[in-house]
């Protein structure tokens, strides 16, 4: 493994009573392809 880039531990997000990630954790290493998919104003850049 190389030097992690990106990293999240123990993640959550709440919009209002819903909880939208619960608990997550990934790390990103450099050279690594990353993507994040959803519909439209699902809130991906929230």
């Amino acid at each position: 493994m190389g030097e992690i880039v990106v990293e999240a531990e123990g993640l959550t997000r709440k919009f209002g009573g819903v909880v939208a990630v619960d608990g997550l954790s990934l790390s990103v290493y450099r050279g690594e392809v990353f993507g994040l998919l959803g519909p439209n104003g699902a809130g991906k850049t929230t």
